[in-house]
């Protein structure tokens, strides 16, 4: 069994020069709003509770912002704040993920 009930990951990559990233896709902020919303709803903490990270490039910059939740492996492309609102409703409070936004593995 995981550690954390579900972990998510963003990518908030930040390449230099203005090359494709998912942090100029705007990602830190959606990971921000992910955080904030999962501390909102007391989601958040240790053991059997959920864990939203930022993490670095996940090779996927073209596709981004992009995420993935664990333990199921399940990757996402988010355009908003709705989008994540989606995620966590459907997927880590529903264990429902979200197809139109899943990316092929």
């Amino acid at each position: 069994m995981s550690y954390y009930t579900k972990h998510v990951f963003f990518c908030t990559n930040q390449r230099d020069l203005g090359a494709e990233c998912c942090h100029s896709a705007g990602s830190s902020d959606l990971q921000a709003y992910a955080k904030a919303r999962v501390t909102q709803l007391k989601l958040s903490g240790g053991s059997g509770k959920v864990r939203i990270n930022r993490a670095g490039c996940l090779n996927r910059c073209d596709e981004g912002p992009v995420l993935v939740v664990y333990p199921e492996a399940v990757w996402y492309r988010v355009f908003d704040k709705a989008d994540v609102e989606e995620i966590i409703q459907s997927h880590i409070l529903g264990n429902t993920p979200v197809d139109r936004l899943r990316l092929a593995d």
